[in-house]
């Protein structure tokens, strides 16, 4: 306590100095931990073999064994979970009912391909574009041509009632946040509960309450997709400026006039954003929901992959992406009509023109969705065209030609970023005292934040300590870091790049879907090829998992700074260079701070996949627990510890970032 006394006072002088002496601190903890580590490398790591048990695993070992034995006794099952999951697992068949599965005494489903695809091409033309309504209509098609339509449709009835559900639940709760600190601060740490919580450690849980199916499927996709809807949303209704507010309560509004006629539509832009994370978080898991027997793609996937068949894999992955992709466009689409349609001269046909163009278009998509309820060549798609196979052959020949063209290049980077970075950062971290690195952790907490963020780092660490998972935490700590850096470099500069150029948002946002959506399973296995089973394939998946969404809020950013700043600079004579690190990125710093925070989270998001290729560390530990009963509190505790180790790095970012805007402000 005398040391955490001493950094904390530390803390609360740095308020009263110079922001340039704050390098300097963290420079001479730096030091000291290198020296003592000298003395001390080794002692007090808290080791813990694979197959070792603390008190705490066993205890929790008997509640989970409890929670199943009284299942089907307990008024809580009986009475509330059983209703919930009833309901859950009746949305989704409905949707099945309606475009995938055979229902009503039907051999097919009430809607078919042709129903399906005139209807979701309609709702692209009439809230987007002609562009968009065509992109709409080829996409849906591809599912058929690929031969995955029936396993497409499950997908996408699996997909919108999560993605509603969250929605429903997300953006109010996401406004909320943003309109009060104090909801904010109640719920941040349970949104890194829910986003960096492996998807492994609360699978058996979730069967143990919704039992195995698609009730089950969907929570756990709605566990993961809330988060960014919510943390979004806030965001968005935070970046409204402040003379707009008071300039509009000058004018009389009230709260609810505000938000309802100034917060919302200047944060619409950013909100559209979170819509489509929450899209692309839902999808992201469809393969890894498809082990608690979610209906779709996933099972392709995969069965695909307990054979190393990459050619099958990828195909149904690409159906994935193509879905990721029309969802992304479309949304995004309307998005923009929506916020077209309230700017002035935007209504030159009028309104009789608009009725004509949704009549024509609605009676053209009833004709053919009638058809496709009476006819079976439109109700089913037929296998003749089958383009699948042409993709699953092309993705064998390619994979293999990456392993044997790419494996030198590959391995001398894997090589120099394994010995320059991810060697250095375990040894310190995991060969130096439990209590020198919590020390260590407070300091820097204490000087980039508060003491308030010092504070529950110390807990932080302390909740580590006490999981009995410490040094397994310390060496997932380290590739955690290196991964991080690797995605704020590769976001940066192409977020930078997107948000000044429309040409390179159009081309490079459909690589983002495709990294962001394909099922971290589908490449895997090249990855494996190229690096093989190491700590640094883990990094590499993370990294491909993790850089779209920290790339895309970059972006968001940059384009969210103000246009008179820009052409004031450019006036000025400041060059590119000045004008994206002097202009640009410093009044986009709230967004780059966000992108830091989503980055951490989902590269933890990612640490369980490692476990599967090599990783080990505490993604290994929970997938021990979830294969094996006996390891199952271990892999429990492993799972906080990887939600801990969020906490603790969302809140030191975000804290620091917010602390240097206000500097900033300050200077200025």
């Amino acid at each position: 306590m005398t040391a955490l006394t001493s950094f904390t006072s530390a803390a609360a002088s740095l308020r009263r100095r110079p922001a340039l002496r704050r390098p300097h601190l963290l420079a001479a903890v730096v030091v000291a931990w290198l020296v003592i580590w000298l003395f001390l490398r080794g002692r007090d790591t808290l080791p813990l073999a694979g197959a070792d048990l603390t008190p705490l695993h066993v205890k929790i070992n008997a509640v989970t064994d409890a929670i199943d034995d009284s299942r089907n006794e307990n008024p809580f099952f009986l009475y509330f979970i059983n209703y919930f999951r009833l309901f859950i697992d009746e949305f989704v068949t409905f949707i099945q009912a309606l475009i995938s599965q055979p229902s009503f005494g039907r051999p097919v489903p009430v809607v078919g391909w042709l129903g399906v695809v005139s209807i979701a091409t309609a709702v692209a033309w009439l809230y987007g574009n002609a562009r968009v309504a065509l992109l709409t209509a080829a996409g849906f098609v591809s599912f058929g041509l690929l031969g995955l339509w029936q396993e497409s449709m499950d997908t996408l009835a699996l997909t919108l009632a999560a993605v509603a559900l969250s929605l429903l639940v997300g953006i109010p709760l996401g406004i909320w946040a943003g309109l009060s600190d104090r909801f904010d601060r109640l719920v941040s740490p349970v949104l890194d509960f829910m986003q960096t919580m492996p998807t492994f450690v609360y699978l058996a849980p979730l069967t143990l309450f919704f039992l195995i199916g698609p009730a089950s499927a969907t929570v756990a996709t709605m566990v993961y997709s809330i988060p960014p809807a919510i943390r979004i949303t806030s965001h968005a209704i935070r970046e409204v400026p402040s003379p707009t507010l008071e300039a509009s309560t000058s004018l009389g509004a009230t709260g609810w006039q505000l938000l309802g006629k100034v917060r919302l539509p200047m944060a619409k832009r950013t909100i559209i954003v979170g819509v489509n994370q929450t899209i692309m978080a839902a999808l992201s898991m469809a393969t890894i929901a498809a082990l608690i027997d979610a209906p779709g793609l996933g099972k392709t996937v995969l069965k695909a992959l307990e054979t190393l068949d990459v050619g099958t894999a990828f195909n149904a992955g690409l159906a994935i992406v193509i879905m990721a992709i029309v969802l992304d466009r479309v949304t995004t689409a309307a998005g923009r009509r929506v916020e077209d349609g309230r700017r002035p001269g935007r209504a030159a046909r009028g309104p009789m023109w608009r009725r004509v163009q949704v009549a024509g278009t609605l009676a053209v998509a009833a004709v053919l969705t009638y058809l496709s309820y009476v006819y079976v060549w439109a109700a089913e798609f037929s296998g003749d065209a089958d383009l699948g196979a042409y993709v699953r052959r092309a993705a064998d020949a390619a994979s293999q030609w990456t392993q044997d063209s790419l494996y030198t290049y590959t391995n001398a980077f894997k090589n120099f970023t394994t010995h320059a970075l991810l060697n250095p950062f375990e040894t310190l971290l995991a060969g130096s005292p439990w209590w020198l690195v919590g020390l260590v952790v407070v300091a820097f907490a204490a000087i980039l934040s508060n003491v308030r963020v010092a504070l529950v780092c110390a807990v932080c660490v302390g909740v580590l300590v006490g999981l009995g998972v410490w040094q397994d935490s310390m060496v997932t700590l380290a590739s955690t870091l290196v991964a991080t850096i690797l995605v704020m470099i590769l976001g940066v500069a192409v977020g930078v790049w997107m948000g000044r150029s429309d040409r390179a948002d159009r081309v490079i946002r459909p690589v983002l879907d495709a990294g962001q959506t394909m099922p971290a399973f589908v490449y895997l296995v090249p990855i494996l090829g190229l690096f093989g089973a190491s700590r640094f394939t883990a990094i590499v998946a993370a990294v491909v998992y993790a850089a779209p969404v920290t790339v895309k809020l970059v972006a968001d950013g940059m384009r969210g700074v103000a246009a008179g700043a820009v052409e004031a600079a450019t006036a000025a004579g400041s060059s590119t260079w000045q004008l994206i690190s002097k202009v640009q990125l410093p009044m986009a710093r709230s967004s780059v701070a966000l992108a830091a925070s989503q980055g951490v989270c989902y590269v933890l998001a990612m640490v369980v996949v490692g476990g599967l290729v090599g990783a080990g560390a505490l993604g290994y530990d929970v997938v021990a627990g979830f294969s094996q009963l006996d390891l199952r509190g271990k892999g429990l505790a492993a799972g906080l510890a990887i939600v801990v180790l969020g906490i603790m790095l969302n809140r030191v970012t975000m804290t620091a970032a917010r602390r240097a805007e206000v500097s900033a402000h300050g200077r200025h």
